[in-house]
């Protein structure tokens, strides 16, 4: 269905059930979903998060000069990316780490010609310090890539089913959208992505589809054009 992806990871995921850190039996699993869908011929950009380390808007960061706590937060995403970096290669898959900081000696600079070569060439490619800028959030760095890189879509990898219309956790009787605009998250108001990232996809035409990473399977499932969690279009 999609020939090249670009999957948005939040931190939280990698650190599995206790919360902060790395977990290295969630990442085991996880990049073992990646490397599945790549054996089917996916080209796969991979966008992490931060959270499980630093947040720069988290509680331990309010005292802190915002562009300090975005630094030390894009920085965190390259330990991730890092981490995922090592996991797929354990598993024969090469792969390159691509730095919007730069730091020559543990990662690439992202130059986006370069990023489509490695995709070209078969190897995943994780985009890690966001836009390399404070004040944006990874996801906002997921939908730019994505779009710089030509990706069929962008998935967003969350801990609920897809985009509702309230907190499916804190709101029991939450109705699911199959299908949803972009203007009509905007409109709701709704907590899918930060207002930059989905006017960047709007404004930009890419789709997007949120869906539940903790269901084993469904990263190959929305690859392969099956109806999972929820497509968001312009």
């Amino acid at each position: 269905m999609y020939k090249r992806i670009v999957l948005k990871l939040s931190g939280e995921v990698l650190a599995g059930p206790r919360g902060f850190g790395l977990d290295a039996g969630k990442i085991a699993e996880i990049t073992g979903e990646i490397v599945d869908v790549h054996a089917l011929g996916v080209e796969i950009g991979i966008v992490v998060g931060g959270g499980n380390i630093f947040r720069g808007v988290a509680d331990q960061a309010k005292e802190m000069d915002r562009v300090s706590a975005d630094n030390m937060g894009m920085l965190s995403t390259v330990i991730n990316a890092i981490a995922m970096q090592d996991a797929i290669e354990r598993r024969g898959v090469q792969c390159r780490v691509m730095s919007a900081v730069f730091m020559n000696q543990v990662a690439e600079p992202y130059i986006r010609r370069r990023a489509e070569r490695h995709l070209e060439k078969g190897r995943v490619v994780i985009f890690a310090a966001g836009i390399g800028n404070p004040f944006f959030s990874s996801d906002t760095a997921a939908s730019l890539r994505a779009m710089e890189i030509k990706a069929d879509v962008l998935l967003k990898a969350t801990k609920v089913e897809g985009v509702y219309n309230a907190d499916p956790v804190l709101v029991k009787d939450a109705v699911k959208y199959d299908e949803i605009t972009y203007m009509e998250i905007l409109r709701q108001g709704l907590k899918v992505m930060d207002l930059t990232a989905v006017s960047l996809c709007k404004d930009n035409n890419m789709p997007m589809i949120v869906f539940n990473m903790n269901r084993p399977g469904n990263i190959r499932r929305v690859v392969m054009g099956e109806k999972v969690g929820s497509l968001v279009t312009a």
